[in-house]
């Protein structure tokens, strides 16, 4: 597993992590053997929000015993985004996940509350210790240069970006990426898969994944994530569903790609030309 700072923090974080959306719709047991599974491999990075149901209550079970190998991510929800709402929604995952902080606390996309009163939230949680670092979701590079000025001199603290990225949807390339770069954020990847619409052998790209991964004894989905972390700023949350999944996840964290491999992908899934605004889902 390949490990990199992560954005203006000292943690060094997987490049591949686990993400927790609908993870407690599935059994509970399998949900918890697959992060465990995830810790065992070196995925550190475990992300989550109060929006994801139960999701911290079965993460707060995982690691339980092993709360000091994780960097543990959670996210606000716009509508409780206040400064003393940020707070509050906090206390409330710091309760349900079983422990006394987050490695880093996100706003989960921009709402009704105006951006000084999250990032003031943020740095009185910051200040309690019950955040290590904070940062955004779904921002695009308007959005992040807002956040940039009203933060003052913490901007530099900024963390992370987290985004919607995968081999069909590049838009972050076009401005959000090279913004997060400029500035020293992290940039994390969700849904690296895309949203159940992973491009099959079928497929013109898809069979490119495939001629690929077999050359490097992997998967297509393994490529996928070599190729979306390629870039040093870049971390992927691909969902942990059960401890095979995990596995696979895991053994894209020390595949290198070859500058040609990387040039067929990219020309196998273009970027296409930069939205009116940042996708999400």
């Amino acid at each position: 597993m390949q490990y990199r700072s992560f954005g203006p923090t000292d943690r060094q974080v997987s490049i591949i992590g686990m993400g927790t959306w609908y993870i407690d719709e599935g059994d509970r047991d399998t949900a918890i053997a697959a992060l465990q599974a995830g810790l065992d491999l070196g995925m550190n990075h475990i992300d989550t929000a109060e929006m994801y149901g139960d999701a911290e209550l079965v993460i707060g079970e995982a690691i339980r015993e092993r709360r000091d190998g994780a960097f543990l991510v959670s996210k606000v929800l716009p509508h409780n985004a206040s400064r003393q709402g940020t707070r509050k929604a906090c206390e409330r995952s710091l309760r349900r996940l079983g422990t006394d902080r987050l490695d880093c606390y996100l706003l989960h996309w921009r709402g009704p509350f105006p951006l000084e009163e999250t990032i003031a939230g943020f740095q009185d949680l910051e200040r309690d210790g019950k955040i290590l670092s904070w940062g955004v979701s779904n921002f695009d590079a308007g959005d992040l240069e807002e956040a940039y000025g009203i933060a003052g001199p913490a901007a530099e603290d900024i963390a992370c970006d987290q985004v919607l990225y995968h081999l069909e949807q590049r838009a972050i390339e076009h401005a959000v990426l090279p913004w997060c770069v400029r500035h020293g954020l992290a940039v994390t990847a969700y849904s690296p898969f895309g949203h159940g619409d992973f491009p099959g052998p079928e497929t013109r790209g898809g069979q490119v994944l495939v001629e690929i991964a077999e050359a490097h004894n992997a998967t297509p989905r393994q490529v996928a994530l070599a190729f979306l972390t390629r870039h040093p700023a870049v971390f992927a949350i691909p969902k942990a569903s059960n401890p095979q999944h995990t596995a696979e996840n895991a053994g894209a964290g020390d595949l290198v790609l070859s500058d040609e491999e990387i040039a067929l992908i990219d020309h196998a899934f273009p970027r296409g030309p930069r939205p009116r605004t940042l996708p999400t889902l």
